[in-house]
């Protein structure tokens, strides 16, 4: 990789190994949050008992370890650029009892194995933080078996999360928060419509079809929004680090004068949607 792109990586690595140790605090609500993209995936990658599989992204361990579940006679390889979160699948996998999960530490753009290792690659929530999404989705089809499958999703527009887009929102009146330069890793790098599957398609994939999940995530109320935001979300967190406490106090106000009217009997619904996308290898 040309060395612009390493200095993406390794600064991806960084903050991911930075938001660990909130990722594990957070992790059984997390997980629930985002269930419903990692069943999508599975479902698509019609797994089998005796299937060899590959989880990039992995993170603290889903759908990995779902899948290590259904894959009872294969195994399954959680891959990720952090080894903090990599820390906490290795636990979550002893705690379930899953022998045939292995963490590994790596890089999507440069993946450690031979060519057509694996039955089926999952990427939850990663291709739009990869330093190359071209180069990875390559590095994917190279390591599938022919007929494999991949099964990915990414974040679809703000305008269909407000889970985040609110917090983010309540901040720009008090921040100075640069627009994002164009392609640079992050949430919505990959919500344009039609731009992650040309990708796939370039990189080899057929068949490839994407479809938009939308649900809505839960909160205990605005102060467990606000603490959940300023832990695990890497844009908020980003963000108001530039925030002396005046401006915090003020972002808090602003916020939670949004959220206010949608609160019902002290629970907070918000929607999000995504776009999952899968694949074969001819």
């Amino acid at each position: 990789m040309e060395a612009a792109l390493t200095q993406i990586r390794d600064q991806q690595q960084q903050t991911w190994d930075t938001f660990s140790p909130g990722w594990r605090k957070w992790d059984a609500w997390t997980m629930d949050f985002l269930r419903p993209m990692g069943t999508k995936i599975i479902e698509a990658l019609h797994i089998q008992p005796t299937d060899q599989v590959l989880d990039i992204a992995t993170g603290t361990g889903e759908p990995g370890l779902s899948i290590a579940r259904l894959a009872s006679q294969g195994s399954v390889v959680g891959l990720d650029l952090s080894v903090g979160m990599l820390a906490v699948a290795h636990d979550n996998a002893a705690q379930q009892g899953l022998a045939n999960y292995a963490a590994v530490a790596g890089d999507a753009c440069a993946l450690p194995f031979l060519d057509q290792r694996f039955d089926a690659v999952s990427c939850r929530m990663g291709f739009m933080f990869f330093p190359d999404m071209l180069l990875a989705a390559q590095e994917m089809h190279r390591v599938l078996k022919p007929g494999g499958r991949l099964a990915t999703c990414v974040w679809a527009a703000p305008a269909h999360n407000p889970w985040i887009a609110t917090m983010m929102a309540s901040m720009s009146p008090h921040l100075a928060l640069p627009a994002p330069a164009p392609l640079a890793p992050g949430m919505f790098r990959c919500a344009q419509p039609g731009m992650l599957a040309g990708l796939l398609e370039t990189a080899g994939f057929s068949g490839v079809h994407a479809e938009e999940v939308q649900s809505t995530v839960e909160f205990d109320g605005p102060e467990h929004y606000w603490q959940n935001m300023l832990e695990i979300a890497a844009p908020v967190v980003a963000a108001m680090s530039q925030a002396d406490e005046a401006t915090r106090a003020a972002i808090k106000a602003t916020l939670f004068r949004k959220l206010e009217p949608l609160l019902v009997a002290g629970k907070l619904s918000l929607p999000f949607g995504s776009l999952v996308l899968t694949g074969e290898k001819g």
